[in-house]
């Protein structure tokens, strides 16, 4: 099972919003979700600073600010047909 990771930050409504989206999206294409909360770490923050939320699977970033669903299903599509 693919092992998405959602970069955020406590308080950020899109990070909400896009947490949201993928636990409804979540039965249609089977999935974890791993949140990191980019303010707990120097690196991460300077990284990221105000792209977020940021969707990855493994190093592949999918998207910033919305969920993609798109660009979700053919990562998505990608790691199965590979794996």
């Amino acid at each position: 099972m693919a092992e998405l990771t959602l970069y955020h930050r406590p308080g950020c409504h899109l990070c909400d919003d896009m947490r949201d989206a993928l636990l409804e999206f979540q039965p249609e294409q089977a999935f974890q979700l791993r949140e990191i909360d980019i303010d707990a770490s120097p690196e991460l923050r300077a990284r990221y600073g105000v792209l977020i939320p940021v969707l990855c699977l493994g190093e592949r970033e999918i998207c910033h600010y919305y969920l993609d669903s798109v660009a979700l299903r053919a990562a998505l599509a990608y790691t199965s047909a590979a794996g």
